[in-house]
């Protein structure tokens, strides 16, 4: 950090003080830096420069507080020193405030307009904040500051780029290459990067042709060759060029065979279109041209399973399955599942399937069925097995293969999938490899059977201890059995044993977010929400730190030169929070948090974390907390005693989780929690406006806060993603009931938007009938159901009892899902029926699914 003098001058001695003040900050040795700090600030206490230096280490220190008190009386006795008002941005910006950063370093620009420093500060946060206006002027004073440094060029070019000025950017790409007095040389990689992105700035402008002949001459030379090639096979497929794009294909084929784009490209090359049926033979006989080079490739024996249909779909479905069934792949289902999709290719994999299930491969009545199949001779690399391992991999795949059929969700059967997967680990006997194993604990997930399941893939866990793969999916299983300290334990195997906190610590250090999400979920389920919450939260930091991890990228990638990833990373940024964990952990706080608007007394006593009223409840919580508590002090004793001292120039030790069980954080939302509750819900609304669950929950929040326009908004989202959902009936009819609860409060503005788009025709008693109707029309729907009773319950019915009968009417349909039961379960909770009722609704689904855990626990 390049520090003037400002225009309180420091005597000699304190000067150099202030300059290894300054050296200390930068080298991270903060005790020597508020030692030397407190010298010059003994000799003259009102010296502001100083001041600021010394808040600046005591908020890398964490004293975030007393560092911005210093910094604003280091403002007062040094108003126009660009030191402090630097400092002053730096502290805004340690604690994500951008908005006051950006302010104080235009200030600080402002006195001291030459601070290359303050004007790299400055670019940096404005694309931390996407102000790419504003970057772009930044880059170009930098740039003609320092028009020398390459990198200059290619920040402005950059931040043009990014503004949508692709012309601009290429102009300044250009006009610094026509500077050069010499073509830097095949190994300068800032140099080949630079025209790389030059080249996609001009294709992505639009005009494929001078993107092709810029890239024409700089073929030879580029080091990224996969990446070139690429591109030349793309624009001369957008430019018509087809009988180029496919020697181009066939080049970039010749490097990858598995690669399914560079198929796809040579299709399209070569003119040919799988939905048209003259097309589909020269396919075939594509497709086998490739095969037919090498025995070991699988896409191209794959692929035209995609397009064929018919017998001929059958043939090649046959030669494919022996193929893999002879060599004994274990993916082949997962190779094949796509073709689900189409119920006649389903039904014809699954025929074939059950007929290998009776056929002995290659002897002489297999041969012959072979044939009548239009099956395959022997390849020459399965003549070298033996009849008898061959024989092994065909009933072992059979099975394996059948067992994932019946337990895949088009075609569930989880008594048929449980026979296939044992008659396969008989065939395997083998005492190392899991993964029969694996698919059997699956099979039991599928049918509700958590403990067993979880049981199940411990046992395969044990067959490979040194496996992580098998480790995580073991700690996932017991999460989803509620079984949190062996699954912690179980991750302990893989995890730092130095780390703070333990395993979950250190877990939380290295942003697993797969765990914290599973491990939130199931707090959830046990009732425990200051704990889920805590955990979905700590999902929403991690987010967070990696939108914020990205401010050190913008000036790396520009030293290093990785400007097409770098602009990669800023579009992926963009979308980031679109990601399926935090959907998955932001809908689960919602949840949470429209609970406890609903419920505020759930803050109070032992709600928070699932303990109940009584007495002898709470000594056992209190005794078993007091336990845990013990014996985390004495692992963290003896964590530092094995420690190494720390030394000045590291970081202040980490600050301990004064909060372990969340109910602090839980109580301090208590008054507040919708608004909480938007700071999941708007980058859901942002990001994933395409999502049932997202709109859903969106108008949950707002029905709540009276934001009726936008619930509206919702409500038509939701109608628009699928009409047929038993959600519109439901939120149709509760927007309804709260407008006609709220009308006299509502602005006439507010009444004529939501008239002209969402009429309410129905009075009160009439949504009551019309739900009632919609019953008799989806009695046998569970979901439908389950919508009827939630808009009974938003009209004030108090017929418990009814809607509790109407869910375990539910269950005699054929059509309910173990989901629906597992809803219906937790309906009755949220419409406080009566014991009797939810023990004769547990009754009824433990007939209907006797495996599942959840039934049987009750």
């Amino acid at each position: 950090m390049a520090v003037k003098p400002s225009n309180q001058q420091l005597q000699s001695k304190e000067a150099t003080l202030f300059r290894h003040l300054v050296q200390n900050y930068e080298t991270k040795q903060y005790k020597k830096g508020l030692k030397a700090a407190e010298q010059i600030l003994r000799k003259q206490p009102d010296h502001g420069d100083t001041q600021a230096m010394k808040a600046l280490i005591l908020s890398n220190q964490g004293k975030q507080d007393e560092a911005f008190e210093l910094c604003k009386t280091a403002l007062k006795n040094a108003m126009k020193s660009h030191v402090c008002w630097h400092v002053y941005g730096l502290l805004y910006r340690g604690v994500r405030n951008y908005e006051e950063a950006l302010k104080a370093y235009r200030f600080a620009l402002k006195l001291d307009p030459d601070s290359v420093q303050i004007q790299r500060d400055l670019a940096l946060l404005q694309a931390q904040m996407r102000d790419f206006t504003g970057l772009t002027a930044s880059r170009q004073q930098m740039l003609q500051a320092k028009p020398q440094l390459r990198s200059n060029w290619t920040a402005l070019a950059i931040a043009q780029h990014l503004n949508g000025d692709l012309a601009a950017a290429e102009d300044i790409l250009h006009r610094y290459e026509e500077t050069l007095k010499q073509t830097p040389g095949k190994g300068d990689m800032e140099h080949q990067e630079a025209v790389l992105y030059k080249n996609t700035i001009i294709a992505e402008n639009g005009d494929m042709q001078r993107a092709l002949e810029h890239l024409e001459g700089v073929y030879k030379n580029a080091i990224d060759r996969v990446a070139v090639m690429e591109m030349k096979a793309e624009y001369l497929l957008k430019l018509e060029k087809k009988a180029e794009a496919e020697k181009a294909y066939r080049s970039l084929l010749n490097r990858n065979t598995e690669r399914r784009a560079y198929f796809e490209g040579l299709e399209k090359a070569c003119g040919l279109d799988r939905s048209k049926k003259e097309d589909q033979a020269k396919l075939l006989e594509l497709y086998e041209e490739y095969a037919s080079k090498s025995e070991r490739r699988d896409a191209a024996r794959r692929m035209p399973l995609d397009f064929l249909e018919g017998d001929v779909f059958r043939e090649h479905a046959d030669r494919y399955l022996r193929r893999m069934f002879t060599k004994g792949v274990p993916s082949t289902f997962a190779n094949t599942k796509q073709l689900y999709a189409d119920p006649v290719k389903m039904e014809t994999i699954v025929d074939l399937v059950k007929g290998y299930s009776e056929e002995e491969p290659y002897t002489n009545g297999g041969a012959e069925q072979r044939e009548a199949n239009g099956g395959i001779e022997r390849s020459e690399s399965s003549k070298a097995v033996s009849p008898e391992v061959i024989a092994k991999n065909w009933g072992l795949s059979v099975n394996y293969f059948l067992a994932q059929h019946y337990d895949y969700y088009l075609c569930r059967d989880a008594e048929r999938a449980q026979q296939h997967i044992e008659r396969a680990i008989e065939i395997s006997a083998s005492k190392t490899d899991y993964t029969y194993h694996m698919t059997r604990a699956r099979i039991m997930k599928h049918q509700g059977n958590t403990a067993a399941a979880s049981k199940a893939m411990d046992a395969a866990r044990e067959m490979d201890k040194s496996d992580r793969y098998i480790n995580t999916k073991c700690a996932k299983y017991q999460l989803r059995n509620d079984e949190h300290q062996p699954a912690i334990d179980t991750m302990g195997m893989f995890t730092r044993k130095e780390a703070v906190g333990g395993p979950l610590g250190d877990l939380l250090d290295m942003q697993c977010v797969w765990f914290i999400t599973e491990d939130g979920e199931s707090y959830l389920r046990q009732g425990k929400y200051a704990l889920a919450l805590k955990r979905f939260k700590s999902v929403y930091d991690i987010f967070d730190t990696w939108t914020d991890d990205q401010f050190d990228f913008h000036s790396f990638s520009l030293r290093k030169g990785m400007i097409r990833a770098y602009i990669d990373m800023m579009r992926w940024e963009d979308k980031l929070r679109e990601h399926p964990f935090f959907s998955r952990a932001a809908l689960s706080a919602i949840r949470i948090l429209t609970l406890l608007h609903d419920r505020p007394e759930l803050v109070k006593g032992g709600h928070m974390n699932g303990t109940g009223h009584s007495s002898a409840e709470k000594k056992a919580a209190a005794k078993a907390r007091k336990a845990a508590e013990k014996a985390e002090a004495e692992k963290k004793l003896a964590a530092a005693k094995k420690a190494t001292p720390k030394t000045d120039d590291e970081d202040a030790k980490k600050k301990e989780d004064a909060d372990p069980q969340g109910t602090e954080a839980f109580k301090n939302i208590g008054d507040k929690p919708l608004e909480e509750a938007m700071k999941y819900l708007s980058p859901l609304l942002e990001l994933s406006p395409k999502s049932l669950a997202a709109q859903v929950a969106g108008f949950e929040v707002y029905i709540r806060r009276k934001k009726y326009l936008p619930a509206l908004k919702c409500f038509l989202a939701v109608r628009e993603l699928d009409s047929s959902s038993p959600r519109v009936h439901e939120l149709g009819s509760r927007l309804k009931l709260a407008l006609k609860a709220d009308s006299s409060d509502l602005p006439s503005a507010v009444k004529e938007t939501i008239e002209a788009a969402f009429p309410n025709k129905h009075a009160d008693e009439d949504i009551t009938k019309h739900n009632e109707h919609y019953l008799e029309r989806h009695a046998n729907s569970a979901p439908h159901v389950q919508a009827v009773i939630r808009v009974r319950r938003a009209a004030d019915d108090k017929s418990a009892e009814k809607s509790a009968g109407d869910l375990n009417k539910t269950l005699e349909s054929e059509t309910v899902a173990l989901e629906d039961a597992l809803a219906g379960l937790s309906l009755l909770d949220d419409i406080e029926a009566e014991t009797t009722a939810k023990e004769k609704y547990t009754e009824a689904a433990r007939k209907r699914f006797p495996e599942a855990s959840a039934f049987s626990a009750r």
